[in-house]
């Protein structure tokens, strides 16, 4: 039986205090608290591709950790990322660079991975420059999401105030970057988180204003990156009219079903996806938490963890998809200000 150690991020506000730790086994979807990591508001965590290294957002910018081989979490170091604390993380496939995106100061930042797994030098940064002002929400530069390229020669920044996706070239020598193009989303919908499917060549990415989740197809053009918008859908139950936040998004080891967090309606929003690559709905049900900020899937792609930042709580579910529904299992998990979620498989 496979087992597996989950790290839950958290903001440290209240009884919060960082990193909080869980195994649970690949066919029994039950956490296990296995202690807690303190660092300053660890709100995202993101692994090496070798499973070796976990890295954290904190008030000082970055952190490194080693994965032990228990799960236990050694600390390296932190580093500043020359700006303001940041909102999400991505490491190469060599663990070479770590790429941050700012959401506060609208702050693209390339760091390099010293070979000890530590965070090191700043290698190129981009404060991206708006015409709004500072205390606007739109019209003002908010990089919300930023990752590689599968071939890793493309880093692509999501700018939730700006309504695009910036596409930089990335050399990887020098760890340099450099705008290549642009791709606009509809004005004010608020582009928030993208990821690839699987088999690289599809994307999924939230719109948080707009509360919808748009498809592309992915693809190498004469000039770099290419997108052909595919579908595009609703995270909504019919006739919903409160506010809301499309979130966060995970798809299915075999892409065949996409899941989407709303924040305001507090529910997921499970896709189908066709043999003609289009969205097909199958449900918007409550995640029994307020302000669901993440989920991760399990080995069985047939049950689910909510993180629900404002309820103080981690949600498990089963997922029926041949009728439509989830279905809560156990009670619900008591963390402080849960905020993400990053999963390892332990030897």
């Amino acid at each position: 039986m496979d087992k597996y150690r989950a790290y839950v991020g958290s903001y440290t506000r209240g009884e919060s205090k960082g990193i909080y730790m869980y195994d649970f086994n690949g066919d029994e979807p039950v956490f296990k608290e296995q202690g807690v990591e303190e660092i300053t508001n660890p709100s995202f965590l993101t692994l090496s591709a070798d499973g070796e290294y976990l890295y954290s957002n904190c008030d000082e910018g970055v952190a490194s950790f080693k994965i032990l081989a228990d799960g236990r979490l050694e600390y390296l170091n932190r580093h500043s990322v020359q700006g303001l604390r940041p909102c999400y993380l991505q490491v190469d496939s060599a663990n070479e660079y770590l790429v941050s995106a700012g959401y506060y100061d609208g702050k693209l930042t390339i760091s390099r991975i010293n070979p000890d797994g530590t965070v090191g030098e700043v290698t190129d940064e981009v404060f991206m420059k708006s015409p709004g002002s500072i205390i606007s929400r739109n019209n003002r530069c908010h990089v919300n999401c930023a990752l590689f390229t599968p071939d890793e020669k493309h880093i692509l920044a999501v700018d939730l105030g700006m309504d695009q996706i910036k596409v930089y070239e990335f050399d990887r020598t020098q760890g340099k970057i450099a705008l290549k193009d642009i791709i606009r989303c509809e004005i004010d919908s608020g582009p928030k988180h993208i990821i690839f499917s699987n088999d690289k060549k599809y994307i999924y990415l939230t719109h948080e204003n707009a509360n919808m989740v748009t498809e592309y197809a992915y693809f190498m053009g004469r000039k770099g990156p290419a997108f052909e918008k595919l579908d595009q859908q609703s995270t909504l139950p019919p006739k919903f009219t409160e506010d809301n936040c499309a979130v966060t998004l995970k798809i299915t080891d075999d892409d065949k079903y996409l899941f989407v967090t709303n924040s305001g309606d507090n529910s997921v929003a499970i896709y189908e996806i066709d043999q003609e690559k289009k969205m097909e709905k199958l449900c918007v049900l409550p995640v029994s938490g307020i302000y669901p900020r993440d989920i991760y899937l399990f080995p069985d792609n047939k049950h689910f963890v909510s993180i629900n930042q404002e309820s103080d709580s981690i949600t498990i579910f089963g997922v029926n998809y041949e009728k439509g529904y989830i279905y809560m299992k156990g009670k619900p998990i008591h963390v402080p200000c849960p905020t993400c979620i990053a999963v390892k498989k332990l030897k």
